[in-house]
């Protein structure tokens, strides 16, 4: 333990002498869990819609200031025909087009149907994919209000109609900022905690002091613990200053316990710095490392779940998923945070992150030679 001692002076010494790394560590992942949540909103809102009203009736019109109204659409230009409405399109002025046929209200009152024509601009997915359904539904409660309006008030009405309402549970009002914070403050952790123990080993090579630590009898786990402990401090106050900055900047309060958070994360981090701490063992510079962590780090976070759902990729996408441990902390993270799961809840997850971090962890120390 006197060994491990001096190793950890040593770091942290070095780490605070470094101004540069104290900026990396908590400024910039300060900074930037205050302003990517605020950016990163699937919430779709002001798409540019082009309107072509054919029949010019007073059900047509009820229909478009429906539309219009509902704060989710702009109508950016009522065209004389799809032809006209197309170059909004083309031109990137508009993003969706209605087009009523002539006869709508007509056909409507008569017949009890009409078909309505959109066409959604599908080059931004995303937005066209909400855009359709946003108006889809919009239409469908049109036609709701319009069914409603024709029952005569004491007749029976053999139509049966059921009425489905919905609520967000954990988020009542599907805010995303509640979404996305804790996977953010997760994937900040993540980039500082996987880059800097990534680089670490790797630039006691380029610099020649490892060539001295490998001449003295010290041990390769108390090596490695040297330089594991260090970040796994430092990491855990960046993971307490993301969750202040959530409470004071966003107003998000853990519903669940506090010590199981901070036990997931402690442990995270643990198999994390293993990780970083891995690739820097098989690394001769730090531009190399940096690109190996860069590789990793970016198939975690576009397989985490943060950004696409799990279960609708592909099983074999699926498997490369669940074996990173980074997916399990931000899946840990909002169960605690938003629904209020305790030990007993996670606790799958957390053998998953134990595994992690002995088998990273072991092949790090394994990986380490002192004949470098």
């Amino acid at each position: 333990m006197r060994i491990l001692k001096f190793l950890l002076r040593k770091e942290f010494r070095q780490i605070f002498r470094d101004k540069s790394i104290l900026a990396m560590i908590f400024a910039m992942p300060s900074i930037q869990l205050i302003i990517l949540p605020l950016a990163a909103n699937f919430d779709v809102k002001n798409v540019n819609l082009a309107i072509v009203d054919n029949d010019h009736s007073t059900y047509s019109q009820r229909l478009i200031s429906k539309v219009g109204s509902s704060g989710y659409f702009r109508i950016i230009e009522a065209s004389h025909s799809f032809k006209e409405a197309l170059h909004t399109v083309e031109d990137n002025r508009a993003d969706l087009i209605m087009e009523i046929p002539a006869g709508f209200e007509r056909n409507l009152v008569r017949e009890g149907s009409q078909k309505l024509s959109l066409a959604v601009d599908a080059i931004n997915g995303t937005k066209a994919g909400l855009g359709g359904a946003y108006l889809s539904r919009i239409i469908g409660d049109f036609n709701g209000d319009v069914r409603l309006q024709w029952i005569q008030p004491g007749r029976f009405n053999e139509a049966t109609v059921i009425d489905v309402t919905s609520s967000n549970w954990f988020n009542p009002l599907g805010e995303y900022r509640f979404f996305m914070v804790p996977g953010i403050l997760v994937l900040l952790l993540t980039l500082v905690g996987g880059f800097l123990s990534a680089l670490n080993i790797v630039r006691e090579k380029e610099i020649g002091t490892i060539e001295q630590i490998n001449v003295t009898p010290i041990q390769k786990w108390q090596f490695i613990l040297g330089k594991l402990i260090p970040f796994w401090v430092l990491g855990m106050i960046v993971f307490t200053i993301g969750l202040l900055i959530a409470r004071l900047v966003y107003g998000i309060i853990p519903v669940g316990s506090l010590a199981t958070l901070y036990l997931f994360a402690g442990v995270y981090l643990v198999a994390l710095l293993g990780f970083g701490l891995l690739i820097s063992t098989y690394s001769d510079t730090q531009v190399q490392a940096m690109f190996v962590a860069f590789f990793f780090v970016m198939i975690f976070i576009l397989m985490s779940g943060l950004f696409t759902a799990i279960d609708s990729m592909p099983p074999w996408a699926r498997a490369i998923a669940y074996m990173t441990p980074v997916t399990h902390f931000i899946e840990v993270v909002r169960m605690i945070i938003l629904k209020g799961s305790g030990l007993a809840d996670v606790t799958r997850q957390l053998l998953y992150e134990v595994g992690f971090a002995i088998v990273l962890n072991g092949w790090a120390i394994w990986n380490y030679r002192k004949t470098n």
